[in-house]
């Protein structure tokens, strides 16, 4: 079964390619998906890369965490389900009132 894993303290400068090819080297790479800032389209420094197996996932985590990748040492390790969370109302809002 494919494991996704969490990879953060990335350069601004790494690129998905840097980080597909550095995990190939622990096994089968599924998907690699560098998060993106939404306004600016810069990385936003993390990215998630999905293992072919459980086994792969776990050389990747012992053998990349803490590697240096673009001058940063690399945190890698499995990802936890996303959190869900409120979703944000556009609430309080003042209103001018006279005096």
């Amino acid at each position: 079964m494919a494991t996704k894993l969490f990879v953060g303290n990335l350069s601004f400068n790494t690129t998905e390619n840097d980080i597909s090819d550095l995990f190939k080297t622990a096994g089968n790479v599924a998907t690699c998906d560098l998060i993106m800032d939404k306004f600016t389209q810069k990385s936003r420094g993390f990215a998630f890369v999905t293992m072919g197996t459980q086994e792969e996932a776990t050389a990747a985590i012992s053998q990349l965490n803490g590697k240096e990748l673009d001058s940063r040492a690399l945190t890698v390790s499995e990802a936890r389900p996303r959190e869900e969370r409120p979703r944000g109302g556009g609430g309080g809002g003042g209103y001018g009132g006279s005096r």
